[in-house]
Order: C-alpha cells, then sequence, then structure tokens
C-alpha cells in the first residue's frame, strides 16, 4: 500500500495543536456541564463553523450577540480571547511530520479554521512551515467534512486521491476522504498515527 501513497495530508486542529472552548470559557464558568450547556444553547458549533468557513469574526460575534444579548459578553469573548482556546503544538505529532519532512514525503494540511485566527498562530509555530501547502478553510468558503474542500485540495496539490493518505480526528471527515477514494488514518494519538504509520511502512517513521 506504501508503494502508491505519494502525498500525506494533515488536519491541524486536535492532531497537531489542541482546540477546545473550554479551556477558555473555563474562566468564565464554574464547571464543564455549565460550559457545555451554554455552548449548546447558542449553537456555538454551527455558528463557529462559520468563521471556520470565513466569516469575519466581528460579523459573527454582532449577529449572535442580537440574538442573545445577555451573553454578549461571553460571545465577544471567544474573539477576543481565541487563542486561549489553543494549546501548544503536540508534541509527538510534531516529531512525527518532522521525521516525514526529513524522509522526503510531500506534506499537505487541510484543516477547518478561520483565516483570520489561522494567521494569528501560524508565525508561533515553525512546523506549519514544513507542509508544501496548506488549505485553510476560512480562505475558501466551505469546510470538511464537504466533498468541495476536498476537490480544493485535490486541484491544488496535483496527487490523485488513492496516492494520498489523509490524517484526521474527526469520523465525518475520514468518511468523505474515503468516499472520494482518499487512504486514511483516524487520528486518536501520537502512538496510535505513529503505529498505523508503521503498518503501512511510511519510510522515515521508525519503531
Amino acid at each position: 500500500m506504501t508503494n502508491s501513497i505519494h502525498a500525506i495530508i494533515f488536519d491541524l486542529g486536535n492532531v497537531l495543536i489542541g482546540w477546545d472552548a473550554h479551556l477558555l470559557y473555563g474562566e468564565y464558568f464554574p464547571n464543564h456541564d455549565s460550559i457545555d450547556r451554554f455552548l449548546e444553547e447558542v449553537g456555538f458549533s454551527e455558528w463557529n463553523a462559520k468563521q471556520d468557513a470565513g466569516r469575519p469574526f466581528a460579523e459573527g460575534v454582532e449577529e449572535l450577540s442580537k440574538k442573545f444579548p445577555h451573553y454578549a459578553e461571553l460571545i465577544q469573548a471567544y474573539d477576543t480571547h481565541w487563542e486561549k482556546s489553543i494549546t501548544e503544538a503536540y508534541s509527538e505529532s510534531v516529531e512525527i511530520v518532522r521525521a516525514l519532512k526529513d524522509a522526503g514525503w510531500a506534506l499537505y494540511l487541510l484543516s477547518n479554521f478561520s483565516l483570520e485566527k489561522y494567521k494569528l498562530i501560524e508565525p508561533k509555530h515553525p512546523f506549519l512551515g514544513w507542509f508544501k501547502d496548506k488549505i485553510i478553510s476560512g480562505e475558501h468558503g466551505t469546510v470538511k467534512p464537504e466533498e468541495k474542500i476536498f476537490q480544493i485540495l485535490i486541484e491544488r496539490i496535483g496527487y490523485k486521491p488513492e496516492n494520498c493518505l489523509f490524517i484526521d480526528d474527526s469520523l465525518p471527515n475520514i468518511e468523505t476522504a474515503q468516499r472520494l477514494g482518499f487512504q486514511t488514518i483516524h487520528f486518536h494519538s501520537p502512538t496510535q498515527l505513529k503505529e498505523q504509520l508503521i503498518q503501512l511502512g511510511i519510510k522515515g517513521i521508525q519503531p
């Protein structure tokens, strides 16, 4: 199988760096459950996905604050203090990327991310410069698991899906990639990722 793989594509959030809105909102709520109730009440996931698809944060904050004026300060906090929702890079995952780069693999990034927020973190993570190209959803008006962003990826990188290995922590994203013909690894941990890369015989990854 490894002979047919010519490019390796990584997700970013919760594969190479952590993202969790609970990290930010922990300063405003007494416990995890109360954060969950707030996020569910305001429809946070659907709202945030629109920023990932390119809507400016200021516009999104204004719209949601009008709908939930009693939560306006909390909604604004996600924009103002967004970086508190991001963790340090996962060092073990980054080491895997380094080993793949050193072994000569063509590496790409395909991430659901607000472009304005991605620009905040890119300078802080030198490993992002190891990728030949980065497809950030906020730049293209579409998000995973929609097929459109995978088609953009295919056109950009010039490889057929069957010649690409796609790594993502989201099962819906993995399922779309599989439907389009990509080889995939559903990411759960750096250890599990490394084990599966070894099983595939990916050069540069040692036991």
